[in-house]
């Protein structure tokens, strides 16, 4: 079971590029930033000031006794419980807000530049792989960007205030504790980088796992069939163990590191108590400035323990927000060029000119042709080898040859899945490249081998092909594609749900679907790749007429075993080791007793196979 190569960040720090890439649309909800800073600033006022009014409250019982008037620390105790009560308030609502904001922003980002990228970028990447992206590491980052930043703004603010106060009250003690400072910060650095690779191994494992379960489920059928349910079972059970072994030793490293925080926190709260009771001893110091500056000691190394808790999540969060950033920093390989986007732009705010899209094309193509196009999928042997074809406005190619001979690459070139890696794809003369992706997709409808359906009914998907359509238009196109018969037999017809992926439909029921959806497209370039292969003979004899309607005055490529659907093809092409080795009609073909006319006496011996009446003539036609 293979899986994507992702990106080595071993023994690299926290990319802090990372975080700001994450966190660029923070600034566009700066009033819910400067909600959270004053709440945070209130939080830490209220803290700092609890202990100075338990200091006025004891000094005054030390000196007056029964006669102190503890009046003015009570009405101040009320004062700052109200006050840290708004602002604890404040900060969980506002937190709670920015945090749903950002995931949404993060999620919405990401999916958008997911579904901006190639064919290619799916094709190395499985399923699973990239739904843990939007799902688990999306997940993790929203945990953080709920409270760790947050609770770093309200600790440092903590820390700020109170070791302010600190030193008013007691320069001298307040040095004597602040010393364990130095011991914490090494010790932070020294577990950051253990827990940080160890979140990294994690996410790693953890995409794996997913991207496993989501290819098991998939070839669930598959597995059954192969009678290898054991084998995946203990594939998964090696992934799931090697996830197992990396959490327990990220949990590890946790479990020591938060404690060792704690000893030394505590190991400055002794130090102040015993130099301080000294003090108090000697008269240097009254009983409540001591309890006050315990009091402080406690808030302020209670930020401390947050602070420490969040920078060890942020370590494990930081594998996920690096793979988020490098789905977001994804530059997709096919896309419109800053000249084609200018252009378009231009063309958009002008007038309407007559005879030009908006998007910067003519309203129709008169010939489609490659020069010397070559093409290889990362950096692999050639597929495309120097390919050289026209093709006019209404003609209608075939596609055919070997498995593997280029016939679906090339397909794939045409509708701009894919760029030559050399040579060029001209559109009446002029670069495809040099048009809009926008543009050239509108005029393309393209049936696959493996039609996919989207959840809803039967009527919604063929609406996919245009969203605009009335239900007589979309009742019109299956009509006319000859799938009314079939798709009766549902039990509420069109209005019947598809399933996930179109799974209540049969393999056939779905690719008629995929037809009407073309139809309803009205494409100018019709692209066919093997839209009738799981269609059973009788079935395709129904939709022959559809499939002619269809292509009726459209240009068309179409990929086909079967010659009985491209026989009437204007042009029919063998390509073989990505090139074309032979190229003519149906008859000129056979004549030339080459490639074409083998693959043909292998068809009718198919045929003569599955229906004894069929003869030569019928199979080969008259030359």
């Amino acid at each position: 079971m293979s899986f994507a190569r992702e990106e080595d960040h071993s023994g690299q720090g926290i990319q802090w590029p990372a975080w700001k890439r994450i966190l660029r649309s923070a600034p566009q909800r700066w009033r819910l930033l400067l909600g959270i800073s004053a709440a945070a600033i209130g939080t830490a006022v209220a803290g700092a000031l609890y202990p100075l009014a338990t200091k006025a409250a004891i000094d005054q019982l030390v000196e007056h006794g029964r006669d102190a008037d503890l009046t003015g620390a009570g009405l101040a105790y009320l004062a700052l419980s109200m006050l840290m009560a708004f602002s604890v308030w404040l900060f969980i609502r506002l937190v709670g807000r920015l945090s749903a904001h950002l995931a949404h922003d993060v999620r919405v980002e990401a999916f958008g530049r997911l579904i901006q990228l190639p064919q290619s970028y799916f094709d190395e990447r499985p399923v699973g792989w990239l739904v843990s992206r939007m799902t688990s590491d999306c997940e993790r980052l929203s945990q953080v960007l709920s409270w760790g930043f947050l609770d770093v703004l309200w600790g440092t603010t903590c820390m700020a205030m109170i070791g302010a106060t600190l030193f008013i009250m007691a320069p001298g003690l307040a040095l004597t504790v602040l010393v364990v400072l130095v011991p914490l910060f090494f010790v932070s650095w020294y577990f950051s980088r253990l827990i940080l690779e160890s979140a990294r191994k994690v996410r790693k494992l953890n995409s794996r796992l997913t991207a496993s379960f989501s290819e098991t489920l998939l070839g669930a059928r598959t597995a059954k069939s192969l009678a290898c349910e054991d084998l995946m079972g203990a594939e998964f059970g090696e992934l799931s163990g090697e996830s197992h072994e990396a959490s327990l030793r990220q949990s590890l490293q946790s479990a020591v590191y938060l404690p060792l925080v704690l000893l030394l926190t505590s190991v400055g709260t002794g130090l102040a108590l015993w130099k301080g009771g000294e003090e108090v001893l000697a008269g240097l110091l009254t009983l409540g400035t001591l309890v006050a500056f315990l009091q402080l000691v406690h808030y302020f190394f209670e930020p401390v323990h947050e602070v420490a808790a969040t920078f060890a999540g942020l370590q494990i969060a930081q594998a996920a927000a690096e793979r988020i950033t490098g789905l977001l920093e994804t530059v997709p390989e096919v896309r419109d060029s800053d000249t084609v986007l200018a252009r378009v732009a231009e063309q958009r705010e002008a007038a309407t000119v007559e005879g030009v899209a908006e998007d910067g094309g003519p309203e129709s193509i008169s010939a489609i042709e490659l020069r010397d196009v070559r093409f290889s999928y990362s950096r692999g042997p050639e597929v495309l080898s120097g390919l050289n074809l026209r093709v006019d406005a209404g003609q209608t190619v075939a596609l055919v040859g070997p498995t593997g001979g280029g016939k679906t690459t090339l397909i794939g070139l045409i509708a701009r899945f894919h760029e030559p890696s050399a040579g060029e794809l001209l559109l009446d003369g002029v670069d495809y490249r040099e048009r809009s992706l926008d543009w050239w997709r509108s005029k393309l409808g393209i049936v696959l081998q493996d039609p996919m359906l989207f959840r809803g009914t039967v009527a919604d998907n063929v609406r996919y092909g245009r969203l605009e359509a009335t239900d007589a238009e979309i009742e019109e196109a299956v009509r006319t594609i000859g799938a009314e018969s079939l798709l009766s037999t549902l039990p509420k017809g069109l209005e019947s749900e598809v399933g996930e992926g179109g799974d209540r439909l049969s393999t056939g029921q779905k690719q008629l679907v995929s037809l009407a959806r073309a139809l309803l497209a009205d494409p100018d370039v019709l692209i066919l790749d093997e839209a009738t292969s799981s269609v059973d003979a009788v079935t395709e004899l129904a939709i022959q007429a559809g499939v002619r309607r269809l292509l009726a005055g459209r240009t068309a490529f179409v990929i086909a075993h079967r010659l009985s659907t491209i026989r009437e093809a204007d042009r029919i092409l063998f390509i073989e080791k990505g090139r074309i080795v032979e190229d003519g009609s149906h008859r000129e073909l056979l004549g030339q007793k080459g490639r074409y006319h083998d693959l043909a006496v292998k068809d009718l011996g198919g045929a003569r196979r599955d229906d004894g009446a069929a003869t030569t003539a019928a199979a080969l036609g008259t030359c």
